[in-house]
């Protein structure tokens, strides 16, 4: 089996439409006193399949929300393409998140909804505030919506309740409602945790294949270890908001997931022993 570096290699070069990723001193500390984030900074290229590994409390949920702005840096910068996020409110925030496609744990879906309805939420951010208001989908957006749910396998599907869905398939739907944006980076914040192992590799085969055939800026936030190494090209560590490690995934030996977690491997750390 090649490794995702290779796979990467065989595919199609980075879009000219993918964007880099940059954190320079980028700190976080909430309200309540708690420091998420101190003193980060990488740089991620256009492209780039990266993981983001940590125990939960690590900081990678913070750390993937500061590029879409849902959480504010306290300190340092963030830029993303051609906006630095850290200054950024009201229609610039709303046009950076336009092109920042998201993929959440508890997949966010309109459950009474089809699943066609469910994709096209991601054209809403290119279009006029008048076909937002009232949901109205031109031609292109429609057109736009079913080839994402091709994309993902999920087109027979498209007018089936997506509360009827099974997880594996209700992922996939949240896949393409985010490709369905057309974005220059994906963030996907554990998306495979409330998942079996089986659909677990499934869906994450499904976010490498689209990464690298449309040469997408792809994040993903994981805790299990075989999913990072398998999956991804490059991978960061962060234990309690500071970065540990940033190196290739494959390479990443356990000395290096026990330095991440900061305490030895456990059978949980590793997702066949979920099954």
């Amino acid at each position: 089996m090649s490794t995702p570096a290779e796979r990467a290699e065989a595919g199609v070069a980075p879009a000219s439409a993918s964007w880099p990723i940059r954190l320079d001193g980028a700190s976080v500390t909430y309200p309540n006193g708690t420091t998420a984030l101190r003193n980060v900074s990488l740089s991620i290229s256009p492209g780039e399949m990266v993981s983001v590994v940590g125990l939960s409390g690590s900081g990678k949920s913070t750390l993937i929300r500061t590029i879409n702005g849902l959480v504010p840096v306290t300190s340092g910068t963030v830029e993303v393409g051609p906006y630095t996020v850290s200054g950024l409110s009201g229609r610039r925030l709303r046009e950076l998140r336009g092109h920042v496609g998201m993929i959440f744990q508890g997949f966010n879906l309109a459950e009474r909804v089809d699943v066609y309805r469910n994709t096209l939420v991601g054209r809403f951010a290119s279009s006029s505030w008048l076909r937002s208001l009232f949901g109205i989908a031109s031609a292109e957006d429609r057109e736009i919506a079913l080839r994402s749910l091709e994309a993902v396998g999920m087109l027979d599907k498209v007018w089936t309740r997506a509360g009827s869905l099974s997880g594996g398939q209700k992922q996939r739907v949240a896949i393409a409602r985010a490709l369905s944006q057309k974005p220059s980076v994906m963030l996907a914040d554990e998306p495979v945790a409330s998942l079996d192992p089986p659909t677990a590799h499934a869906v994450m085969a499904e976010l490498e294949r689209i990464g690298v055939e449309r040469g997408l800026t792809v994040l993903v936030n994981l805790h299990l270890m075989d999913l990072a190494r398998d999956y991804t090209t490059r991978m960061i560590g962060l234990r309690a908001g500071e970065l540990v490690y940033d190196g290739p995934a494959a390479k990443a030996t356990d000395a290096d997931f026990e330095q991440i977690y900061g305490r030895r491997i456990q059978p949980q750390d590793r997702l066949g022993a979920e099954s």
